[in-house]
C-alpha cells in the first residue's frame, strides 16, 4: 500500500475553498434579490491589483464557465516566486447542467512545466506558482494535465482572510470522519501545524476550520481534496440567501482584500456576466470530479510524486466538462445513469429506483461483525439517545479502539438555535494508513444541516433509507427513528461501493436488541 508524503515544512493553507464560493454565492443571490450594486462590488475587487496577462478565455455571457481556484500564501503586493500554491481547484459552472463540477488537481503530481525561458522543469505541479505565478499553472495544466482546458476566470486566494469568511458566515457544520491530533512541541515528528479535533459531526470555527481543512500530514493529497470539497458543499447547502445578502458588503470586502482575479472580474460588463451565470446555479449541487491519482511510495529524501495515467486523466475531464441532467430526465453527455449498486464513477444521474423502491443489497464484499459492534455500543455508555451499531462491516477494516473520551464518541451538537442534542460517533478504518476513515453517527438533531435534501428515498430489508449521492456514489445514507436520525458516513475519497452503503446502513441494530 502506497504511503503518505510526509513534509516537514509549515502547513501552507489548503483552506476552504468553500470561502470562495460562497463569496461567489453572496453576490449572486444579492442579485436575484435585486440589491446587487455591480460598481461597489468592483470597488471591492480593485482593494488588490488585477492579475497581469492573466491565461483566460473571456466568456461570453450566458455561456458555461470555468473557474481555475488557487489557495496561495501570496499577498496582492509582494512577488508571487516568494509564494507556494497548496491548492488548485478547478470548478465548471453550466447553466445547463444541475449540479456545479468541481474537481481538484493533487498538489503533488508529477508535471513538466515550462518555463519562461523556453526550458523544462520535471516537478510536483504546485512548483509551477512560485516560478510563474497563476499563468504559469494555467500553461502546465493545459500542457502536462489537460490540454483541452480552457480557462475563463482565476482566482487567487490568499488564506489570510480564511478564518475571517468563516467566521463571518456563522461557521459550517461538517462531518469530521476521524480524531485529528498533534500538538507541536518541536519534535521532527510533531514539526506541523498543531490540531485538536474529534470525530464526529460538529461546527468548526476559527481556528479549529483553518486546522481541519489545511491538515496533510497523515493522509494523502486525494483525501485532503475530498476533505477540501465537502467543506465547500457544507459551506453552500448552509448559508441561506437572507443571511448572503445581509452579509454581503462584509464578504465581498474580506474577498477583495485577500484575492486576486483576472482583469475581466474587475470589469462591471465581466461581473455581471459571472454572476448571472452563479445566481443561475443556485439550486445546483456541488459534484466532485476524482482526480486519477496514482500514489507512490516515499523514501524520504526523494521527492514524493502523485502521478497519473493521461487516458485515465482525460475521462476525467471529460466528466468535469459533461451536463448532469436533472433527476427523471433523459441523460444526455454520457451524463450517467449507473444503477445504485452498481458503484461506477462518471454518472451524474444516480438512477435504479425513485421513492419507495425496494431492494436487497446483499452482503458482497462486507463481513459479520456482530460482536465488535456490540462492544463498542457498550464503550458509548449512556449516549442520551438510542444506539445503533452495524452487524455488518467491509471486510477486512476495523473498528477504531475504544478510547476514553476519542472512540466511540458520546457528546453533544450545539445547534443553531442554542439547543444541546446528543449524539454519538462510531468510526471504522477502511485505511489508516492514507487516511481513510468511515463511520456510523446518531443524533437526536432531526434536521441537521447534513441531511437536508436526499438524493433518493429506496428500503432495504424494511429499512427507508435517505440515500446522499456525489455523482454515482454514495457519499452517505440516513435513516430515522421516532428518537434519533443515524447515517452511515463513506471515506472522504469515497472508497466504499454502493452495495457495501446499502448493506452496512441495513444491517444497523439497536443495542441490548
Amino acid at each position: 500500500m502506497s504511503l503518505m508524503p510526509r513534509s516537514r515544512r509549515g502547513a501552507l493553507a489548503r483552506f476552504a475553498l468553500g470561502g470562495t464560493i460562497v463569496v461567489l454565492f453572496t453576490a449572486a443571490a444579492t442579485a436575484v434579490a435585486g440589491l446587487l450594486q455591480f460598481k461597489q462590488i468592483k470597488t471591492y475587487f480593485d482593494a488588490t491589483p488585477p492579475l497581469r496577462h492573466a491565461q483566460v478565455v473571456v466568456p461570453q455571457p450566458g455561456q458555461p464557465q470555468t473557474i481555475l481556484i488557487l489557495g496561495s500564501d501570496h499577498r496582492a503586493h509582494e512577488p508571487q516566486n516568494a509564494a507556494n500554491s497548496d491548492t488548485i481547484m478547478l470548478v465548471r459552472l453550466d447553466p445547463n447542467s444541475s449540479t456545479i463540477n468541481v474537481m481538484s488537481v493533487p498538489r503533488d503530481l508529477r508535471v513538466d512545466i515550462p518555463l519562461p525561458n523556453g526550458a523544462i522543469q520535471t516537478d510536483k505541479i504546485n512548483a509551477s506558482y512560485p516560478l510563474g505565478g497563476p499563468n504559469l499553472v494555467v500553461k502546465t495544466i493545459q500542457r502536462d494535465v489537460f490540454p483541452r482546458l480552457k480557462v475563463n476566470h482565476i482566482v487567487d486566494i490568499n488564506f489570510a482572510g480564511f478564518r475571517a469568511l468563516v467566521n463571518a458566515i456563522g461557521c459550517v457544520y461538517t462531518d469530521v470522519d476521524h480524531r485529528y491530533f498533534n500538538q507541536n512541541i518541536g519534535t521532527p515528528d510533531t514539526n506541523y501545524s498543531s490540531i485538536n479535533l474529534q470525530a464526529g459531526y460538529q461546527k468548526l470555527c476559527d481556528e479549529d476550520a483553518l486546522s481541519y481543512v489545511r491538515y496533510r500530514h497523515t493522509d494523502t493529497d486525494i483525501v485532503r481534496s475530498a476533505r477540501q470539497q465537502d467543506f465547500i458543499r457544507d459551506a453552500k447547502d448552509q448559508y441561506g440567501q437572507t443571511r448572503l445578502i445581509e452579509n454581503r458588503d462584509k464578504l465581498l470586502k474580506i474577498f477583495g482584500q485577500h484575492t486576486q482575479t483576472d482583469p475581466d472580474l474587475h470589469s462591471v460588463d465581466g461581473l455581471i456576466t459571472m454572476f448571472d451565470l452563479v445566481a443561475f446555479s443556485d439550486a445546483h449541487s456541488i459534484r466532485e470530479v476524482h482526480f486519477p491519482a496514482i500514489l507512490n511510495n516515499c523514501a524520504p529524501p526523494a521527492p514524493c510524486y502523485v502521478d497519473a495515467d493521461p487516458g485515465a486523466e482525460g475521462r476525467a475531464y471529460q466528466q468535469f466538462m459533461q451536463v448532469t441532467r436533472p433527476a427523471g430526465k433523459t441523460s444526455g453527455s454520457g451524463a450517467g445513469g449507473a444503477s445504485v449498486g452498481g458503484g461506477g464513477r462518471g454518472g451524474g444521474g444516480h438512477g435504479g429506483g425513485g421513492h419507495g423502491h425496494s431492494s436487497s443489497p446483499g452482503t458482497a464484499g462486507l463481513q459479520s461483525d456482530d460482536a465488535d459492534g456490540k462492544a463498542q455500543a457498550s464503550a458509548l455508555g449512556r449516549a442520551g439517545l438510542p444506539v445503533y451499531y452495524p452487524r455488518f462491516i467491509v471486510g477486512g477494516t476495523n473498528y477504531e479502539s475504544p478510547t476514553p473520551g476519542q472512540y466511540p464518541r458520546a457528546y453533544r451538537i450545539r445547534d443553531p438555535q442554542g439547543q444541546l442534542q446528543p449524539s454519538y460517533r462510531i468510526v471504522l478504518a477502511f485505511n489508516s494508513d492514507v487516511g481513510q476513515y468511515y463511520g456510523v453517527q446518531g443524533t437526536t438533531w432531526a434536521h441537521a444541516p447534513i441531511l437536508a435534501a436526499p438524493s433518493e428515498i429506496r428500503y432495504v430489508n424494511g429499512k427507508r433509507l435517505e440515500l446522499h449521492f456525489d455523482g454515482s456514489k454514495l457519499r452517505l445514507v440516513a435513516w430515522r427513528t421516532p428518537q434519533a436520525v443515524y447515517w452511515l458516513s463513506n471515506t472522504l475519497s469515497l472508497d466504499l461501493s454502493n452495495d457495501q452503503m446499502l448493506g452496512i446502513a441495513a444491517s444497523l441494530t439497536p443495542a441490548g436488541g
